[in-house]
This record gives C-alpha cells, structure tokens and sequence, in this order.
C-alpha cells in the first residue's frame, strides 16, 4: 500500500467530516438531554415545525430523518405517548398518516431551541466567516442531494434532486 494514499484529500476531508460530527454531536446530545430529549426526537421535532402544518407523512419523515419506516413508528410511538406528536389520519389515503407536533411539542422545542443555538453558534457557524459558512451551506446541500435526494420530501419547496427521486 502506497503509504501517501493517507495523504490524499478526500480521506482527510471524509475524516474532518466525521471528526465534527462526533464533536458537535455530543455536545448536542449532552444539551438536548437536559430538555429530555434525544437527537433523534429533537429531529423529529424540528422538521415537523418546519414543514407546512407543523406535520409530515410518516413516510416523508422516515425519508427526511434517514430512519426506516418502522424506526419512525417506534420513535413516533414513543414521542405520543410522551404527548410531543400526535398522529393524523390522511384524509386522501387511508393507508397513510401524518405525525403532527402538539402543543407540548413545540414548547419542548421552544424550551431546548436557545441552548441549541447558542452550541451552533459557539462551536459551528460562528467559528466561520459569512462567505466561509455560505460557501459550507452551498458545498453540504450539494454532496446531501447527491448522498441522501429524499432529505426534503414532502416540505413546501422542496426542488432539485429532491423532485425526480423516488422517496
């Protein structure tokens, strides 16, 4: 094996990718725990307050969250019965439903959100420039459509990669 090959930039770039992840992760979690919340439940939190009704289909959360559909099930599950989300009938597809975030919800998000931010800010965005974050944003949008084309299904605006994939 050709011992420069660990030299090669795309191996560091992968292994500052993992690096950071693994940081801002557990300070994350660390945070999110004090909210009595997990990753995963703040995720799931966060894309239902972004979408359109504060509500997906199961089946667009699984594909935004990277979840099968029954680990979306299980943490759905888990989450009503905490009274963060509640489930909805699909009125044009009785095979499908919406988890809709409820009341307690969003003010569990509201409640976790400033400390989030301020870990974002302190230890992600704010250590870059404008031009440096944006030009982060554009490169992270690019390789996610590429890497992950369902990560927007069923959100208003959802274009690109998103639309020709099959979710």
């Amino acid at each position: 094996m050709n011992p420069n090959v660990f030299d090669d930039p795309r191996i560091t770039a992968v292994g500052l990718l993992f690096e950071v992840h693994a940081g801002l992760s557990a300070r994350f979690a660390a945070q999110l725990d004090e909210h009595g919340l997990s990753a995963v439940e703040f995720e799931v939190l966060t894309r239902l307050s972004r979408s359109p009704g504060n509500q997906l289909r199961m089946t667009d959360l699984a594909a935004q969250t990277s979840l099968s559909t029954s680990g979306v099930t299980r943490v759905v599950d888990r989450m009503e019965r905490d009274g963060l989300i509640t489930r909805r009938a699909c009125p044009s597809d009785r095979r499908s439903s919406y988890a809709v975030v409820t009341p307690a919800g969003l003010q569990r998000l509201d409640e976790s959100l400033p400390g989030h931010l301020q870990l974002i800010e302190d230890w992600f965005t704010g250590q870059l420039d404008p031009a440096a974050l944006n030009a982060l944003l554009d490169g992270l949008r690019q390789v996610r459509d590429a890497v992950h084309p369902c990560a927007t299904a069923g959100s208003s605006g959802a274009t690109g990669a998103t639309n020709s994939a099959v979710c």
